[in-house]
């Protein structure tokens, strides 16, 4: 063979790599923008202008892209919240993997979509900042060759709903620093909007509502995020049934529902059929639970759901929420009904349930208890298991790459320590392929949501009390779901399991902005002891470096935000253009 024919084979084999795994690109611009989703004008962190930022669109074995420019006045982190970054803690976004990216500097995140197919969102990790915005919706739609459980829907829907305030992330943080509670939200916000007008006493004028207009008699995929600070929500609209069909990358058991509890942290998609009379439009309600409900009405999210052949606004109260102000059972129960569809077809076409968790042996187990917030050499901290986390100012995991000492220690307890509580960069030394029981156990009056990074774990059981060794023969080993956030009720416990083939650092924190801020979190750290590229990619060529390590970092080479600087996107785009080149060979 001549070396043209060479040359040839390897572009042919170069095009045929890139087409089954294709790339799909992002440009992110984050900026501060002035809006009023309540009526009063605030700063606002926006994405391209926009608030919300836009929806990243993708399918399974995608390899992401995404350019973002920092046009804050401070260090910028985005974390793609429950997307399971496969061996690459690298692009995680989050402090004990990343360092932050600075102001006017642009940073490309890569990474592939691979086992998971769901509803998910981003949002910025650092500095209190999802509080001013940042977040948008991120989709992973399933391939072809993957059928999902349901017949296909007539049209794709996101929500993004949350308490807001009218402070912004800077003033907020401030209260937080000073000791201080954040208060009661100014609202709830729907896709970045106040609610619309229901009523004239509790909602002024002038205010920008959110209306989703669709066509009778067809059928809606809706995904819901709870993109929040730390209130939990009832999502519901007006005469419509929510059926239930996956939450974060996990095909449920199809239930229909009323209402749906929705904690901070958490998304859900539903089926919904515009089946109702169109005399009237209807009301979307996203509403405060577990709270005072008299003291709390002005903080009601509200749109409008509107038929393309509505005949009128919508009128009269809002539909109802449950009533069950002074008794969790009932949203503890409707928690429990979510089960895991074990007989739909997950990332890869064998089925999702073929993993029998309940049959495995648990290699370790921690208790981690969250209390009230203590105070710690003189600061209003949180705790999990009596120790507030301190982020280092050099990342986990760049510290494990230059072997660096002193950094963390690995030694967060299994169970609650007994003595004073401390402030400790402790981090948890996880067994690769290990499978770990963990127990979240919030000693707290008011509701939890943690999540965990690179990872969906198996929810097998939460009940009201302390958790025992006994309550383990309450445990799910069948269907419970798999997902990345689960809510813990007051004075209650949750128990997952998570199987440890991800090799990094990854964070597992309340999704509660306040408690998350002030040290309720830690690290799993995920060793192969068999160092190789299979199980972890290399160090990226764009890594940044700060701590004790700023010194190796070179100065920002570029300054537009549509060009990618680091040389793996080089090494992307060059062979881009070699499958180009093949392709013409070929003609």
């Amino acid at each position: 063979m001549g070396l043209s024919g060479i040359l040839l084979l390897f572009l042919v084999n170069v095009g045929l790599c890139f087409a089954a795994d294709p790339f799909v690109f992002y440009d992110f611009e984050v900026s501060y923008i002035t809006a009023s989703p309540l009526g009063v004008p605030q700063q606002v962190i926006a994405i391209n202008g926009k608030f919300p930022g836009p929806t990243i669109n993708v399918t399974t074995n995608n390899n992401v892209v995404v350019n973002v420019r920092n046009k804050l006045d401070e260090g910028l982190l985005l974390h793609w919240s429950g997307i399971q970054q496969r061996r690459v803690s690298w692009q995680d976004g989050v402090a004990g993997t990343n360092c932050p990216i600075p102001p006017k500097w642009n940073w490309t995140y890569q990474f592939q979509v691979k086992d998971q197919i769901g509803s998910f969102f981003y949002f910025p990790s650092l500095h209190f900042q999802r509080a001013s915005g940042g977040f948008g919706s991120f989709i992973v739609n399933n391939r072809p060759i993957i059928p999902i459980p349901f017949p296909t829907p007539d049209g794709d829907i996101t929500i993004l709903i949350g308490d807001w305030y009218t402070r912004n992330h800077t003033a907020l943080r401030k209260a937080l620093d000073d000791g201080k509670d954040l208060g009661m939200p100014d609202g709830v916000l729907i896709n970045g909007k106040g609610p619309y007008q229901y009523n004239r006493t509790l909602v002024s004028d002038g205010i920008d509502y959110e209306t989703i207009t669709v066509h009778p008699g067809k059928t809606y995929r809706i995904r819901v995020s709870n993109v929040g600070i730390s209130t939990s929500l009832n999502f519901r609209i007006q005469n419509h049934n929510l059926l239930l069909a996956e939450t974060e990358g996990s095909y449920t058991v199809q239930q229909n529902y009323t209402s749906l509890d929705i904690h901070v942290g958490q998304t859900f998609s539903f089926l919904v059929t515009m089946d109702q009379n169109t005399s009237t439009d209807y009301y979307i309600v996203a509403s405060a639970r577990f709270v005072n409900e008299s003291r709390w009405r002005r903080v009601t999210g509200v749109g409008i759901l509107q038929y393309t052949n509505s005949k009128g606004k919508a009128r009269g109260p809002l539909p109802d929420a449950p009533n069950d102000e002074f008794d969790k059972t009932f949203s503890m129960n409707q928690a429990r009904s979510i089960r895991w569809n074990v007989s739909a077809s997950g990332a890869r076409p064998n089925p999702q349930g073929s993993f029998k968790y309940g049959s495995i042996n648990v290699t370790e187990v921690y208790v981690l208890r969250n209390v009230p917030p203590v105070k710690i050499n003189g600061k209003r901290r949180t705790t999990l298991s009596g120790v507030s986390f301190v982020n280092p100012s050099t990342p986990i995991r760049l510290a494990d790459q230059f072997k660096l000492k002193g950094i963390y220690k690995l030694d967060f307890p299994t169970r609650p320590l007994t003595g004073p509580p401390k402030m400790e960069t402790s981090v948890i030394n996880g067994t690769y392929r290990g499978f770990m029981e963990v127990i979240l156990q919030n000693n707290e009056t008011r509701m939890q949501s943690y999540h965990m990074n690179g990872y969906a774990f198996f929810v097998v059981g939460m009940d009201y009390g302390e958790w025992t060794e006994n309550s383990r023969g309450t445990y799910n080993k069948w269907d419970g779901i798999a997902r990345s956030t689960i809510q813990v009720y007051p004075g209650a416990w949750t128990a997952i399991l998570i199987s440890l083939d991800n090799v990094g650092v990854w964070n597992i924190r309340t999704e509660n902005l306040d408690s998350w801020y002030l040290g309720q979190e830690t690290y799993i750290r995920v060793v192969n002891p068999e160092n190789n590229n299979k199980t972890e990619f290399p160090m990226p060529d764009n890594v940044l470096y700060c701590g004790a390590l700023g010194k190796l970092q070179k100065p920002q080479r570029i300054s537009s935000a549509s060009k990618i600087s680091d040389f793996g996107m080089t090494t992307i785009f060059m062979m881009m253009g070699l499958h180009a080149a093949a392709m013409l060979l070929l003609r």
